[in-house]
């Protein structure tokens, strides 16, 4: 067995019972005072983190801690609703308006059947065609003039399906109004 040299520290009194700091008897409970500055540590990282991120996004993360006191909900100001033309007679020639429709559903010449019809009833009908996509599940009319809004919402009337869109001028060029038979135009029965 090896020797090391001996220094001042290793010989102590004998009225103490221990040699070097080191060597003292651990006290009971030191391990649990580690573990909860760890403890809280992480949790000062982790709630920090998630309150930097919230702020970051803007988002509420549903954490009470960062709750923020809610904003009353203002009622949205009433949309004036434009009446619709019902009788296409009505409508003024110089408007010089045209309606296209467009098949986007798997039934082949349902396009026809309501261009046809339309027609019997006086709308100022331009084309029919099939759509691109052969998957549309529901009817909408499409505008591209504010001002066209009226005979989009009788166009939706005569049909008795379909929702209005207000759409930009170089979505469908060719038409000022433009109607797209979905899957839900068929189910209806027209």
């Amino acid at each position: 067995m090896a020797s090391y040299p001996k220094d001042r520290f290793d010989e102590a009194p004998d009225d103490i019972e221990r040699i070097g700091a080191h060597r003292g008897p651990k006290r009971r409970g030191r391990g649990w005072i580690g573990f909860a500055w760890a403890l809280l540590a992480t949790g000062v990282l982790v709630f920090g983190g998630l309150f930097a991120l919230s702020q970051y996004l803007g988002d509420d993360l549903g954490i009470p801690i960062f709750a923020t006191p809610e904003e009353p909900v203002e009622a949205p100001a009433p949309v004036e609703t434009v009446a619709p033309v019902t009788d296409p007679a009505a409508i003024d020639p110089a408007r010089a308006l045209t309606v296209d429709v467009l098949n986007g559903t798997p039934e082949t010449g349902a396009q026809t059947s309501v261009f046809d019809e339309l027609t019997a009833a006086g709308w100022p009908m331009g084309s029919a065609a099939p759509a691109s996509a052969r998957d549309i599940e529901d009817t909408y009319i499409y505008y591209s003039n504010v001002a066209d809004e009226d005979v989009a919402s009788g166009l939706a009337a005569a049909l008795g399906i379909g929702e209005i869109r207000l759409v930009e001028p170089d979505v469908f060029p060719a038409a000022q109004l433009t109607i797209v038979i979905g899957s839900d135009y068929l189910a209806s029965g027209q």
